[in-house]
């Protein structure tokens, strides 16, 4: 691939990555640090428009984890991955945005750990907070590293070692020092890089498809595509399959990870609690939602590509589109994408770092350590945690790039805690009997559960054992609320009775929700 790089290719690349630097540093300056205070660092001063909360949503999803991870899986299994974009991502935030977000903003929270501590108590807070930046730093955070690094070896020859260092360098050189602001408006810019890599490697890919067989244009391919590969052209997969059971998809475990991911993520919802009020908030979501379709077929339609053009070069499936990359594009184009993918890597890990630094500095350092502590000791500590938790990444990634198979690897072990978070909000933010005690029960046993599950029971998919270990901890969360009654206070069961949505909101859920049905009638 380096061979195939011209001075176009490392002018477009280069010119990239000065300009979003710029936008950073930029963006950085106001206010000055001795002017900033927790919330400007945090949650840019509660003041992101819509279409800057929207962007940076999907930004901070996709990253290579889904680039590489969702287009292996498409590889090998076809478009039914697609369905953790539909559903998994498109249909959530808009309950996340209907249901979750007039509560989470009428409390004015900064962190999930903060919610559950206004709604239970300082146990379940601190629990959650441990747990939270455990998988974010050993399983998020590395796996992005992980992934991004090999994406780089397979296409530019860079050493494996050297990349994770090099994007860890490039993430922190202005997350650690800007927050919130300069991550969410440079993701701005990425995900259109995003969205124009993705849609160039698609019609490249389409338009070969049809040359190789005497056709000119991206919809004959298409058709050709379809023809070639009828079995990965079904969004429905049987029971049994070991990744993507229909079960599992519809009845289950996606709705549980998706729930938890998009409603109770804090490196998610932070952007949504940065916004100045609800409408625009929803308005926000609601154009994720809508970029989330966009992009759902730009991580997609690359696997299957691949697999009918250079299924003999492809020696296992996270090298699907590496490979398409190197074999496909012409000088000019690899440039963009290249950087359209290095953008989704750091895009992911600037979120991850600072949620990490907004949950250790306010639910652990000021909630344990430091309860006196003023915004100038906050905003240092907030910054060496980015810090250490990107060091602590580095060191771990290069096991983790070894392990193959890295989408279902995040997949799978983040839901050993998922299904605990979920029940705990869902039964915390509409159940106004739940108790302090069944939450911290569900937290602590999550994790056993799950591993319970996985030795006892491995034959079943890991979306249906998520579904089971949900069941399992909702069922003692009921019991343990009944014997342990607590009476909110008024104040607090107000507002989780809070629930408000826009006639613009509303419409537009519709409308989005008819465009996926109708996708799945044509792809069942």
């Amino acid at each position: 691939m380096i061979s195939k790089l011209n001075a176009l290719d490392y002018a477009v690349f280069a010119s990239y990555f000065i300009f979003i630097l710029s936008i950073a540093l930029w963006v950085s300056r106001k206010p000055k640090d001795h002017d900033r205070n927790v919330e400007d660092y945090f949650l840019a001063g509660r003041a992101l428009p819509w279409w800057i909360i929207g962007a940076s949503l999907i930004a901070s999803n996709i990253s290579t984890e889904q680039i590489i991870g969702m287009n292996g899986t498409a590889f090998e299994s076809g478009i039914a991955v697609i369905s953790y974009s539909l559903i998994g991502a498109a249909i959530t935030i808009l309950i996340v945005a209907r249901f979750f977000l007039p509560i989470f903003l009428k409390m004015k929270i900064y962190s999930m750990p903060e919610f559950l501590e206004k709604r239970f108590d300082k146990r379940v807070s601190i629990s959650m907070s441990f747990f939270w930046i455990m998988v974010y730093i050993f399983v998020n955070l590395t796996s992005v590293l992980s992934l991004g690094a090999i994406t780089l070896q397979s296409v530019l020859g860079i050493p494996i070692i050297y990349s994770i260092i090099g994007l860890a360098l490039l993430s922190g050189i202005y997350t650690i020092y800007g927050g919130l602001p300069a991550v969410a408006w440079t993701d701005f810019i990425q995900v259109g890089v995003l969205i124009v890599g993705g849609l160039v490697v698609v019609w490249l890919g389409l338009d070969k498809i049809a040359m190789n067989n005497n056709e000119t244009g991206i919809l004959e391919g298409f058709s050709v595509l379809m023809d070639s590969e009828p079995d990965k052209f079904h969004t429905i997969l049987p029971a049994s399959h070991n990744e993507i059971p229909w079960t599992g998809v519809f009845l289950g475990g996606l709705w549980i990870a998706a729930l938890s991911y998009w409603g109770c993520n804090q490196y998610i919802i932070q952007r949504a609690l940065a916004a100045k009020n609800l409408k625009e908030a929803q308005k926000g979501l609601l154009f994720a939602s809508l970029l989330s379709i966009i992009v759902a077929f730009t991580i997609v339609f690359p696997g299957v590509i691949a697999s009918d053009l250079y299924a003999d070069k492809i020696t296992y499936r996270d090298q699907a589109f590496p490979v398409l990359v190197k074999e496909l594009l012409p000088p000019g184009y690899s440039g963009l994408v290249i950087a359209a993918l290095i953008a989704a890597i750091i895009s992911s890990l600037n979120s991850m770092c600072n949620s990490v630094a907004t949950i250790f500095t306010l639910d652990i350092y000021k909630n344990i350590f430091r309860k006196t502590a003023g915004q100038k000791e906050l905003l240092l500590v907030g910054r060496i945690t980015a810090a250490s938790a990107l060091v602590i990444a580095i060191i771990v990634a290069p096991v983790v790039a070894e392990m193959g198979r890295l989408f279902a690897f995040i997949q799978e072990y983040t839901g050993f805690v998922t299904p605990g978070v979920l029940v705990i909000f869902l039964t915390g933010l509409f159940w106004k009997k739940t108790s302090g005690t069944a939450a911290l029960s569900a937290v602590l046993l999550t994790i056993p559960v799950s591993l319970i599950m996985k030795i006892c029971y491995p034959q079943i998919a890991f979306l249906n054992r998520m579904a089971l270990t949900f069941i399992i901890l909702f069922l003692v969360v009921v019991i343990l609320s009944l014997i342990h009654k607590k009476n909110l206070d008024l104040e607090m069961n107000s507002i989780i009775q809070d629930h408000k949505s826009s006639l613009i909101f509303n419409i537009g859920s519709i409308v989005i929700v008819m465009i996926i049905s109708l996708f799945y009638i044509v792809f069942w």
